[in-house]
């Protein structure tokens, strides 16, 4: 198993090294929220010792509908988040999804994240991976629904021979098997670290139901919003490095995922029972 380090930050992953916290918001709704956020999970981070990197989205590129709310935008987004970083001093992981926006994005976020739906877009993997390797930060790549773990060593290879000296995290979401449904398969934790990287689980997407909210007859995402500590706790003891997490004051209310997203008021048990779990299987 590997590990890598972020300089600027002082933060690493993988073997021997704290549980990662990837957590904030789904989408940026408000800059006032996310920040409110972003306080809660780096105080409760900081009072358990593990690393923190606050997570939004500027943009929600792939929504069921073409109404659903996407975001603020990569120029608003990119700004909220320069304020986020600052405010809070801590690093910053958002997606992209266009090949445009690598630079742009990389400047700002030190984990760029490729989502699942375009893991084998080699256009975006490719530019990604050079303008997250120039930056010093890590690509974080979500495995996509449709893939094995072990055919993560293909995206990862491709990703180097365009910047070799980049630094990759792997995450995992789950696997779909059609009917509203995904599936997480703790053994692929393993299966994907031995090809030389760190990884996560996204415990969040991973209880997703696609296209199975009964709030707008699947006319959006639905999800299991009970099953996210589950999987979180399950990655964990399967020796995941890190957990990506999304939170809101009041998920019912969120714009984009409250199915899936767990109350902010959770979120300090969570993290420490899944630090319990993660020095327990270092141990």
């Amino acid at each position: 198993m590997s590990m890598i380090h972020l300089k600027r930050w002082n933060l690493s992953i993988g073997a021997g090294q704290p549980l990662v916290v990837i957590a904030g918001v789904n989408v940026l709704e408000n800059l006032d929220m996310a920040l409110a956020v972003g306080r809660e999970l780096k105080a409760n981070c900081e009072d358990l010792g593990l690393p923190y990197v606050f997570k939004a989205s500027f943009d929600k590129a792939n929504r069921s509908s073409i109404t659903s709310y996407r975001g603020p935008g990569i120029v608003e987004g990119l700004k909220q988040l320069e304020i986020i970083k600052a405010e809070l001093n801590v690093p910053v992981c958002t997606d992209i999804h266009e090949i445009d926006q690598a630079e742009r994005v990389a400047a700002v976020a030190e984990l760029v994240q490729i989502p699942a739906f375009l893991c084998r877009q080699t256009d975006l993997v490719v530019a990604a991976a050079r303008a997250t390797a120039a930056a010093g930060g890590w690509m974080h790549v979500k495995k996509g629904q449709f893939l094995a773990p072990w055919d993560s060593a293909n995206i990862i290879k491709k990703a180097r021979e365009a910047a070799p000296e980049l630094d990759i995290v792997m995450c995992e979401r789950g696997v779909s098997f059609g009917y509203n449904n995904l599936v997480v398969d703790m053994l692929g934790i393993g299966q994907m670290q031995k090809l030389g990287v760190p990884v996560t689980i996204d415990a969040t997407h991973a209880v997703q139901l696609p296209g199975a909210d009964p709030r707008t007859s699947g006319g959006s995402t639905g999800g299991r919003r009970e099953g996210v500590s589950i999987i979180a706790k399950a990655a964990v003891a399967a020796g995941a490095d890190g957990v990506f997490l999304e939170f809101h004051p009041d998920p019912d209310k969120a714009l984009c995922d409250g199915p899936s997203c767990l109350p902010l008021t959770a979120s300090h048990g969570l993290l420490k029972t899944l630090k319990t779990i993660h020095e327990a299987v270092q141990a």
